[in-house]
């Protein structure tokens, strides 16, 4: 697939970022449990060994899965999971916790699976980036804890370039990723995030993609599973509620986010979310007033 000359994740990264937390390094022997938080999930590195990870049933991800080559499990959104290793000769792993900002709102947890996992073999580049971040996690030096956290960030960067060039193989079904996976559409796409209070219409969001207005819409929605105009009207939303946890009053948003005035993005942030802006900040922010 011919990539396009855009960047299709820094704005999104930077909008709506990911942390890293690493909290684990070596053998896990036996059984381990990894219950779920909300708006967290994990990143695990299998460096060697074989082992088996179990889930719930009906949590969308395989009741049981049997590994046995080096390989990245990623957990986008709270799952409880459990690793099953030999007791005298676990399996050696790298693990972090991962904060979304934005929790389940944020675009990559709603547009992932709930686990993907992918041998370290068949991403290009990740070679480089787990030196590093071995080299860190197997000796104590200063900044230790904190430039390994920086490390599974990157680690976790190139994991979604590689989502992006290859959604099929990943199993990633319509949404965000694959709509960035299309070059046409992903001009769009990121010309949206980047603009987001631009007077967006079908025909401008066509013309950045280098489509018609019809082929447009359909190769859109294929890709997405949203018609361009809700998919614009949810990334605007979901960059209102980011700014209200952050501090903002919702009067200053609705320029920049393409309203005409507070009270047109109050409407459609009800509409949208189903709850006025301050039912949504005391329900996502408990305790502030």
């Amino acid at each position: 697939m011919t990539q396009p000359s855009i960047d299709r994740l820094s704005v999104l990264l930077e909008r709506f970022r990911v942390r890293a937390q690493l909290f684990h390094s070596g053998a896990i022997c036996g059984l381990a449990r990894f219950e779920a938080r909300s708006g967290h999930g994990y990143l695990h590195v299998l460096r060697r060994g074989r082992m088996a990870v179990t889930h719930a049933a009906r949590s969308g991800a395989p009741r049981r899965l049997e590994l046995d080559q080096p390989t990245l499990l990623f957990y986008p959104r709270p799952l409880d999971h459990a690793f099953h290793n030999p007791p005298r000769e676990g399996a050696d792993f790298t693990c972090a916790e991962l904060a979304f900002d934005g929790g389940a709102a944020h675009p990559l947890v709603r547009a992932l699976p709930p686990l993907l996992a992918v041998p370290l073999a068949v991403v290009p580049g990740l070679g480089g980036a787990l030196d590093l971040l071995f080299a860190e996690t197997d000796q104590v030096r200063c900044g230790r804890r904190l430039l390994a956290d920086r490390l599974f960030e990157v680690v976790l960067i190139q994991l979604l370039r590689w989502l992006l060039d290859h959604p099929r193989e990943a199993g990633v079904d319509p949404g965000l990723i694959a709509g960035l996976s299309d070059p046409r559409i992903a001009r769009a796409l990121s010309a949206i995030h980047e603009r987001p209070g631009d007077p967006w219409t079908l025909a401008r969001m066509a013309a950045s993609a280098g489509m018609s207005r019809t082929v447009f819409a359909a190769t859109f929605r294929e890709a997405v599973g949203r018609t361009p105009a809700d998919y614009l009207a949810d990334w605007r939303i979901a960059l209102a509620q980011a700014e209200l946890a952050r501090g903002r009053p919702l009067k200053a948003l609705a320029q920049e986010l393409g309203y005409a005035n507070p009270s047109a993005l109050s409407r459609a942030f009800a509409q949208r979310t189903g709850r006025s802006a301050r039912e949504w900040l005391r329900s996502a922010a408990p305790g502030r007033d």
